[in-house]
Order: structure tokens, then C-alpha cells, then sequence
């Protein structure tokens, strides 16, 4: 049976057998001794991404340390409101935070993903899908896509699945957290699943 600790692009935790590329956790231990979830679902305001393997250190997925959770790849975990891990993934929380202050940034980051991110969302139709920047996550129709260069590309757990073009702008609404979606527009590079990788920018 599959543990409940897969992560969606609204941050919902689910039971699935596809792990993903990348692993994190919400600040420590919220599961319970049968491994499985009650009401809780993060145990302070540090969510962080982290690589799924690290100098070869194992643990268990719902140990006694934390509540490890899986991601497709950076760009889901971002949209969920997770940053990049300071400990395995230091050179790129670095160029994420910049001069940013961890602790200061967790606080604001926690402030707009929950109660779910209403200062960073738009009812469907809010908005059209344009000057997001690439790496951010919409929501149109009740499907999450990933903006990826002319491309915007429908998410699933086993990877992206659909691509459809950025143009003419569909209306949706923004999955991912106005300050995270801020640092992605100056430039940081979210890593990718494969299934993405075939799509360069330009128009199918």
C-alpha cells in the first residue's frame, strides 16, 4: 500500500504509487506511529525541497526525524510552497533566497499558501496566462499546467502529460505563491521532470 506523502501543485497529500524526482519535507513530523496522516499537514512554517538522494544517507520515508514527502520534480514542489533545501541543496537556496533571511521568508511564504493562497490566486478567469514567468503553475479548468517557454504543459503525478500553447492566453488562475512566483521572474532555474524536457520553448 502506498503512504500517503505524494504532493500535488496545490499542496494536497496523497497516496500514490509514483514517487517523483525530488523529496522535502514541512518542517518536521506530522504523521502518525501507523504512518499514515490525521488532520495535521505540516508541522511548522519551513517547507523546504530537497534532493531525493544525498551522499548516500537513507531514511525512513515516515520516520521517527520527519515526514518526508515526494514531488514530481522543483517545479510541483514549488507551486506546492516548498523552497530549496539549505542542507543537500545549498548552492541553489543560495541563488533562490539571495539576501533574503530564511526565517523571514518561511513566515511570508506561510502567510500566503495557508489558508490557501488567496492573496496570490484569482477566481478562474481572473486572469489570462502571460506574464507568469516559466516555472510557475496555473490552474485552467481544474487542471495544473506548468509554463514552460510558448508551452504550457498539463501535470500529472507520472509527469507532464499534454502540452498546449501559451497563445493565444487561456484563462486561469496562479497555483504558485507570489513570492515565489517573484524569484522564478528574476531568474531562477527550477529543475525539471524529464517528460518536460522535450518541450524547448517553442510552439508545438
Amino acid at each position: 500500500m502506498s503512504l500517503q506523502n505524494r504532493v500535488d501543485p496545490w499542496g494536497q497529500i496523497h497516496a500514490t504509487p509514483e514517487r517523483g524526482t525530488m523529496m522535502g519535507n514541512r518542517g518536521g513530523k506530522f504523521h502518525r506511529d501507523d504512518r499514515t496522516l490525521g488532520n495535521r499537514r505540516w508541522a511548522s512554517h519551513h517547507w523546504i525541497a530537497c534532493d531525493l538522494h544525498w551522499k548516500g544517507q537513507h531514511h525512513e520515508p515516515m520516520g521517527q526525524g520527519y515526514t518526508s514527502l515526494f514531488f514530481l520534480d522543483e517545479v510541483t514542489a514549488l507551486a506546492a510552497g516548498h523552497r530549496p533545501c539549505f542542507f543537500c541543496r545549498r548552492k541553489e537556496a543560495r541563488a533562490f533566497l539571495g539576501d533574503r533571511k530564511v526565517d523571514d521568508f518561511d513566515r511570508q511564504l506561510h502567510a500566503e499558501r495557508i489558508p490557501p493562497r488567496e492573496a496570490g490566486r484569482v477566481d478562474a478567469g481572473g486572469i489570462r496566462v502571460g506574464a507568469e514567468p516559466d516555472g510557475a503553475m496555473v490552474e485552467i479548468d481544474g487542471a495544473a499546467f506548468a509554463i514552460r517557454g510558448s508551452h504550457l504543459l498539463r501535470w500529472s503525478f507520472a509527469g507532464y502529460v499534454e502540452s498546449i500553447p501559451r497563445k493565444p492566453r487561456p484563462h486561469g488562475r496562479l497555483l504558485t505563491c507570489p513570492s515565489i512566483a517573484a524569484i522564478l521572474a528574476q531568474g531562477y532555474k527550477p529543475r525539471w521532470h524529464e517528460s518536460a524536457l522535450s518541450y524547448n520553448g517553442e510552439a508545438p
